[in-house]
């Protein structure tokens, strides 16, 4: 591949990504405006829907990379996208028929989870494949830019779209989001898996991308932060809307710009990041961030009335900037650091971990805000952001300027094949 086609594969890969990424910020607010205003959700119910959309991150996260290995990268992305229209299609035809229920969107929501998985681990291990080295930081930043203008534009329009055409109707824009991604991906050049004569166990498989990352000095707490930032992330995506509905009052299409505003936070977050870990380093550019989205998250729950939207605001854009940081950071780190033949391992266990707690965050917060009110609930959870900074300051990262500069000796292991 030469560098003028490896430039027109990433910029087809990005425009299928950003497609997507557009309609599902969309159906962000569809689904569970849906929930809400069409089959009067409880809070439990809408803690259940955001727990499924992540949950296949418990079930499958782990072998996900090994499966990812064995399949060609642009197959498991088209057939992750189909699956993704599919299901989410079948929302509008059950309530068109009068058949649509609380229980269809949660199994919707799982079906798009298991794709999302195999669909992010294959996203991730090709995009090393298609940039340099050199250039790695620098796309992370643009991927992470690009999915931070998504989500701020995406819930505005689907906030303006749901009042205009209704909820349900405006879920549709997802669906065709996820076949325009399909037809773009279908124009890269597919990337065959030379299969060996016997792969090893699955289990050894995992169990060898497993130790890498738990063992890794750097990878581990990273993870481990990147685990709590993500517990708080589901108990948001599940008392966000509620909270903002129910608690605050605000018509549909203020909620759907008072949830976009984490595309400000994000896009300002991705733009930085580079200045930021070239001038402060990216081991202390990782503490700062996590400790700059422990004060947004306990921003979120002040206030009452208009003031009330302006705390949301200004707490989901500063909670969202670190975030962005902290994952475009330890993502091109793994990256870059990862042996070739262990990355898509490597990216599923991380993942596994750190986005297995967003269900698990959703669950919680649901069942605690209908005891505790969705203000106390966003409090609690404000306080468990501080196990993000804590994982970092209590491992050998607290004492490094940059990541690389703690050599890391690496264990002698089989060679492997490439997938």
């Amino acid at each position: 591949m030469t560098v003028g086609q490896g430039a027109g594969v990433f910029w087809r890969w990005w425009t299928a990504g950003t497609t997507s990424s557009v309609g599902s910020a969309v159906g962000a607010v569809a689904l569970p405006l849906t929930a809400l205003t069409v089959l009067d959700a409880t809070a439990f119910e809408m803690g259940l829907i955001a727990a499924a959309s992540y949950v296949a991150w418990i079930v499958i996260g782990l072998p996900a990379g090994v499966i990812v290995q064995r399949l060609p990268l642009r197959g498991a992305q088209v057939g992750a996208d189909l699956a993704r229209a599919a299901a989410v299609a079948s929302i509008p035809l059950a309530w068109w028929q009068g058949w649509l229920t609380v229980a269809q969107l949660i199994v919707v929501a799982l079906v798009v989870s298991f794709a999302n998985v195999l669909f992010d681990v294959a996203n991730s291990t090709f995009l090393p494949g298609i940039v340099g080295r050199e250039q790695l930081h620098a796309r992370n930043s643009l991927t992470s830019a690009t999915h931070a203008t998504t989500q701020l534009s995406g819930p505005s329009l689907g906030g303006l779209a749901v009042q205009a055409l209704g909820a349900v109707p405006t879920v549709l824009v997802d669906a065709a989001s996820y076949l325009v991604s399909a037809a773009l991906l279908l124009t890269l050049p597919a990337r065959r898996v030379d299969a060996p004569d016997r792969w090893p166990p699955v289990r050894e498989m995992i169990g060898e991308g497993w130790r890498y990352v738990t063992r890794h000095p750097v990878m581990g707490p990273g993870m481990w932060a990147a685990t709590a930032v993500n517990f708080v992330c589901g108990a948001q995506l599940a008392v966000y809307p509620l909270h903002l509905v129910r608690e605050l009052h605000a018509p549909a299409a203020l909620v759907g710009v008072l949830l976009a505003v984490e595309g400000v936070g994000s896009l300002v977050g991705a733009a930085l990041t580079p200045w930021i870990t070239n001038r402060w380093g990216t081991a202390r550019s990782l503490v700062v961030a996590c400790s700059v989205a422990v004060a947004g998250a306990a921003l979120v729950p002040w206030g009452a009335g208009w003031p009330a939207y302006l705390m949301f605001a200004v707490g989901n854009v500063v909670f969202a900037g670190g975030v962005v940081v902290l994952s475009v950071t330890t993502r091109t780190y793994r990256q870059t650091a990862s042996p070739p033949e262990l990355l898509a391992r490597v990216m599923a266990t991380v993942r596994f971990v750190s986005w297995g707690a967003i269900p698990v965050g959703g669950v919680v917060a649901g069942a605690l805000a209908g005891v505790a009110g969705t203000r106390g609930t966003l409090f609690l959870f404000a306080v468990a952001t501080l196990l993000a900074p804590l994982a970092l300051l209590l491992s050998p990262v607290r004492g490094l300027r940059d990541l690389t500069d703690l050599r890391v000796d690496e264990p002698a292991r089989p060679v492997e094949p490439v997938g």
